[in-house]
């Protein structure tokens, strides 16, 4: 198993608040709570780098995976800062990691992989196309390296 990643794999990052309601019975963030936290990190971002309401847009992003790896746990009230990198730009899809910070350590207490496939907005069938060029240009410099 790979060991927790660093902060210095992330590119982009993001502070959120944690809430009492975060938490589960055992005192820590419940898992469905980590899965809010990687759509958020990805959307927030896309809101924010291309300027648009993303679900206007006539192609729009449906997560096709997602997936978490867990080091430590996470819980109310300390924030967590999200961290956010891409590994792959394709025609139609993007591959996100998205790692989770909680205190001043360096490792990631958890790390989501997301994954966005482009459909037709406009059409009920949901039929796979090409991303729109600012969706393409908003996560080219998330990339490892920075290129596609």
């Amino acid at each position: 198993m790979r060991s927790a990643p660093k902060r210095t794999e992330y590119v982009a990052w993001r502070t959120v608040t944690t809430r009492w309601r975060d938490d589960d019975a055992y005192g820590h963030l419940n898992n469905a709570t980590y899965y809010e936290l990687f759509d958020t990190a990805v959307n927030a971002h896309l809101y924010e780098a291309t300027g648009v309401d993303v679900r206007k847009l006539p192609q729009i992003g449906v997560v096709a995976e997602t997936s978490c790896r867990y080091f430590r746990e996470l819980g109310f009230p300390a924030p967590i800062e999200t961290g956010l990198v891409v590994d792959k730009v394709g025609t139609s899809s993007i591959i996100y990691r998205i790692g989770l910070f909680q205190g001043p350590g360096d490792e990631a207490a958890a790390e989501g992989r997301f994954v966005h496939v482009y459909v037709d907005n406009t059409d009920p069938s949901r039929t796979v196309t090409p991303m729109p060029d600012v969706i393409r240009a908003a996560v080219a410099p998330l990339l490892r390296g920075g290129s596609e």
